[in-house]
């Protein structure tokens, strides 16, 4: 239950209307959280797809076996146009100014939306860089329908990126018959959310799955027939996916609020937008201040779930609650993957063998003083670990999220740790 805070301390006042940029994940649990918390007021929701609110990650990991959008009115039972008092699902925000008695938020067709307080939802755009018109991308429902309908036995589809939705699509299209090929400018699969030294034992993969995978290997140019590489190498393609990532969709927030270099709008432990008391953010917009992880960027999927309902408990003059660990899972040629925290500069501890074929961890260490990658054990053998990456271990994804979401530093007895016959939660440092 919700602890009810001192509200003549807070600076932020009560809001009794409130419009909701963004029709995804994030927005639709706002829109829960604000009704489920006893706000009686009026609540907007913008959209830009002219659909209700779904889930993404299916689009990706569920490509061929869920052809339709999993609507989150089923998924999780949030119905917007039940709890919104107005629902304009196709018609996005372009403008935001916010003052200090309330916030106007200016719509494409021009309407002009006077509210007490706004929550900024707006998710992210995928990163199609200049000069890659001819290239597909994968966000939408609507993008996932035209890939569904090129797929096929013998297609030559080259995948720019080994990333999570890259590998993903990857081992989709290969299952269904495809020629993949997946080309990724780092020198291993997901280098840049897990490192090198951990993406390159994800490497062989790829070939299980009859994929071919070229790592340091950038592209100079995106055709209609291919791509041609940085070094000369041209590929032959009937397709070409850009899955290089994806940027908050935050343009138009330029000069309201604070953005930093990525397009992220910086805010507190409960979504506050600092100088702003009306504006807050959520999901993949916000960069949210972590007690234990430090700034949490935005792209995390249990952020768009589970922040939503920290940000309005706190809008509302309520407890916000206790953070949660960044969490973000995969399912990828044949191999399932969840990310718990946030990896760091640290050295990394394995727990099993990630060469063999059992399940595997890797637990991402705090780095040592002085930058040496040593394990900052201090001669006792135990190691604050910031992130735990599981590899083929769906059961054990439970007990390290409640471990992970303690609130404080998780520190384990690093011999006991490694060792897959010890549960992680038996390796706890006293």
């Amino acid at each position: 239950m919700s602890v009810v805070l001192d509200r003549t301390a807070s600076a932020r006042p009560l809001p009794r209307s409130v419009v909701v940029v963004g029709a995804g994940l994030a927005g639709a649990q706002t829109v829960a959280a604000l009704r489920s918390h006893g706000f009686d007021g009026r609540v907007t929701l913008l959209g830009a797809e002219g659909v209700p609110p779904y889930d993404r990650p299916p689009l990706s990991k569920d490509l061929l076996t869920r052809p339709a959008p999993v609507w989150l009115s089923e998924d999780i039972g949030v119905d917007v146009t039940a709890l919104a008092d107005d629902v304009r699902l196709a018609e996005p925000a372009t403008a935001l100014s916010a003052g200090a008695d309330d916030v106007v938020v200016t719509t494409a067709d021009g309407h002009e939306l006077r509210a007490d307080a706004v929550v900024l939802a707006v998710g992210a755009r995928p990163v199609r860089p200049t000069g890659w018109d001819g290239a597909a991308v994968l966000h939408t429902a609507d993008d996932a329908d035209r890939l569904r309908a090129v797929l096929r036995p013998g297609l030559r589809l080259v995948v720019v990126g080994a990333g999570w939705v890259g590998a993903e699509v990857a081992g989709v299209a290969a299952g269904a018959g495809a020629d993949v090929t997946v080309v990724e400018a780092a020198s291993a699969p997901l280098d840049r959310q897990l490192g090198a030294g951990v993406g390159t034992h994800l490497a062989g993969w790829y070939a299980d799955a009859g994929v071919r995978l070229l790592t340091d290997a950038p592209v100079a140019q995106v055709g209609p027939d291919g791509v041609r590489l940085a070094d000369g190498r041209s590929l032959e393609a009937d397709l070409v996916l850009a899955a290089v990532g994806a940027r908050p969709a935050s343009e138009w927030l330029a000069g309201a609020v604070p953005l930093d270099a990525r397009g992220t709008v910086p805010v507190g432990p409960d979504g506050a937008v600092p100088g702003h008391p009306r504006v807050w953010a959520v999901g993949d917009v916000a960069a949210r201040a972590h007690p234990v992880f430090g700034t949490v960027p935005g792209g995390h999927w249990s952020a768009a779930l589970h922040d939503p309902g920290a940000t309005v408990r706190a809008m509302l003059g309520l407890d916000p609650g206790s953070a949660h660990a960044p969490y973000v899972f995969s399912r990828q040629l044949g191999h399932d993957l969840a990310l718990l925290g946030l990896p760091g500069a640290g050295p990394v501890a394995w727990r099993g063998d990630p060469g063999g074929s059992a399940p595997w961890a890797a637990l991402y260490l705090d780095e040592a003083p002085g930058g040496t990658g040593v394990p900052p054990s201090g001669g006792d053998g135990v190691a604050t670990v910031r992130a735990v990456l599981l590899v083929d271990s769906p059961r054990e994804v439970g007990a390290v999220r409640r471990l992970m979401n303690r609130g404080e530093p998780l520190r384990l007895d690093l011999e006991r740790a490694v060792d897959p016959a010890v549960r992680l939660r038996d390796a706890l440092a006293p």
